[in-house]
């Protein structure tokens, strides 16, 4: 409710609260429990994305889902897996794409090579049945395995049993596991030293440009095989940190990083649009992790000019 008591489904819900928990509550204990609909939308982040949410009694499930498995498959994830993680995030992920540049450079003394690769529409195309034999792998429980199954199932995007909703917190952990799949892999079959992911981004780093082109073939074969899944083909690259790395939003250099184009142009319209201060806040915030001083003084600038409008 944090954040949302003002919204009528929570209201709603909220009006006869136990009923409705007591209500759920029977339907999972007799395992009769079947996943609502769900209410479609479109958001521009910055490019758009198509959101479904769930009714207030599924999300409730989701959470109660969310908080028994992530501490247990948290476990099973690789170190250098940073999205939708407690104590991970963005910053960190940044963070450590510096420390890796600098360790494989070897302090900016030898060139860094840098295979930075994405997956074409990947929530869209996570395959149902796959994912559950993964989950199988590690929940011995049938229980929980038919309950799972009930929230998976619950959407498809590009065809039946193929794709997972952007919108359910169990999307993030059901994420997380799939690609857990390719750092495995990534880490113990191709011995990627400086391996790291953000959600369906990942790069690996060398001083040994040939090495990284070899492994293209190999990533691609297991993720077309095992997951099912495709690299994008217009985000797959190989380049070194002089000319530059596309990861995140910023651009890295050998000694620094600066704002995406495109991010710099959206956050100038966007302040001009919506001078609040909390986004006032957030984006000085975001900036202070990179060299950014110019585009700190132009939206500051923005800021004032456009606050009392």
């Amino acid at each position: 409710m944090r954040g949302k008591r003002n919204k009528r489904d929570v209201q709603e819900f909220s009006l006869r609260l136990m009923d409705n928990i007591l209500s759920l509550h029977r339907d999972l204990a007799n395992g009769v429990y079947k996943h609502g609909e769900y209410q479609a939308f479109r958001i521009c982040d910055p490019k758009p994305r198509d959101i479904h949410k769930a009714t207030i009694r599924d999300r409730l499930l989701h959470h109660a889902i969310y908080r028994q498995l992530y501490p247990f498959f948290d476990r099973t994830f690789i170190a250098d897996s940073f999205s939708c993680r407690n104590g991970k995030g963005t910053h960190k992920a940044l963070n450590r794409f510096r420390s890796f540049s600098y360790v494989v450079s070897k302090n900016n003394t030898k060139t860094c090579w840098v295979l930075k690769g994405d997956i074409q529409k990947f929530f869209a195309s996570v395959d149902h049945k796959i994912l559950t034999e993964i989950l199988r792998k590690y929940i011995p429980d049938e229980k929980i395995l038919w309950l799972l199954g009930r929230v998976v199932s619950s959407f498809y995007a590009t065809g039946p049993d193929v794709g997972l909703p952007l919108g359910n917190l169990t999307s993030q952990l059901f994420c997380n596991i799939y690609m857990n799949e390719i750092d495995q892999f990534a880490k113990h079959k191709l011995k990627a030293k400086y391996y790291l992911r953000y959600a369906d981004d990942f790069v690996l780093f060398c001083d040994n440009r040939a090495w990284l082109a070899e492994q293209i073939p190999e990533i691609r074969s297991f993720l077309q095989e095992k997951l099912h899944l495709i690299l994008h083909p217009k985000k797959l690259s190989i380049g070194t940190l002089c000319s530059g790395v596309d990861f995140l939003g910023w651009i890295h250099f050998s000694d620094h990083r600066v704002l995406r184009t495109s991010t710099k142009n959206r956050m100038s319209r966007r302040i001009k649009e919506n001078p609040k201060t909390p986004v006032y806040h957030s984006y000085m915030g975001l900036l202070s992790h990179g060299n950014a001083r110019i585009l700190q003084n132009k939206i500051a600038t923005a800021y004032l000019l456009h606050k009392g409008e």
